[in-house]
């Protein structure tokens, strides 16, 4: 932003709030800065030792990369992250766009109520959803199995994808009620 225009308090009000938003970032990525160098040590819990302080080469060792790269269980957590982060995301995407295309209609029944519903995962606090689901889950025994952390998980992102979606549809419904806009503008809707 060219600051040349502003007055002079305005300008330090500039520079006090990307101070302001330095600060933040720091404060949220100071944590990974020091467990970079950590993940490097060569004894057998994470600790800055004096040899790793006076950068001597034997105080660093890839040996927790080895011991993540080479365990079977490391791998297999790893792999189901995958699995479960796509189909969770496919599962998601299916039926908050499905429940958009429904709620972007201005004659659907019981609108507000229904969003009202599948937006509640957002509102409702995690440990709460989490109790529920485990209970929910439980009797019909999905506990502890690929299919029920799929549901889980889809169910708590799939009103993000609603919302997003759902505005989207909206905008584009309000664009084709203004040809005249939409004209000014060459959109070809």
């Amino acid at each position: 932003m060219n600051t040349l225009h502003l007055t002079p308090m305005r300008r330090a009000w500039h520079y006090a709030f990307y101070a302001h938003c330095a600060l933040i970032f720091s404060f949220l990525v100071a944590p990974i800065i020091v467990i970079i160098p950590l993940s490097f040590s060569a004894e057998r819990y994470f600790t800055f030792t004096q040899k790793m302080l006076s950068l001597n080469p034997a105080g660093f060792s890839l040996r927790w990369y080895a011991d993540f790269f080479g365990s079977s269980e490391w791998n297999l957590a790893v792999g189901n992250s995958f699995v479960i982060a796509i189909c969770s995301t496919i599962v998601a995407t299916v039926l908050g766009t499905t429940a958009a295309l429904g709620l972007s209609r201005s004659a659907m029944p019981f609108r507000t109520l229904v969003m009202s519903i599948l937006i509640s995962p957002m509102i409702v606090p995690i440990i709460i959803s989490g109790a529920g689901m485990y209970f929910f889950y439980s009797s019909v025994n999905l506990v502890h199995t690929l299919p029920g952390i799929v549901l889980a998980h889809a169910t708590l992102g799939a009103p993000f994808v609603v919302i997003t979606v759902t505005a989207t549809l909206i905008g584009i419904i309000v664009l084709r009620q203004i040809p005249s806009l939409t004209d000014c503008l060459g959109i070809a809707l």
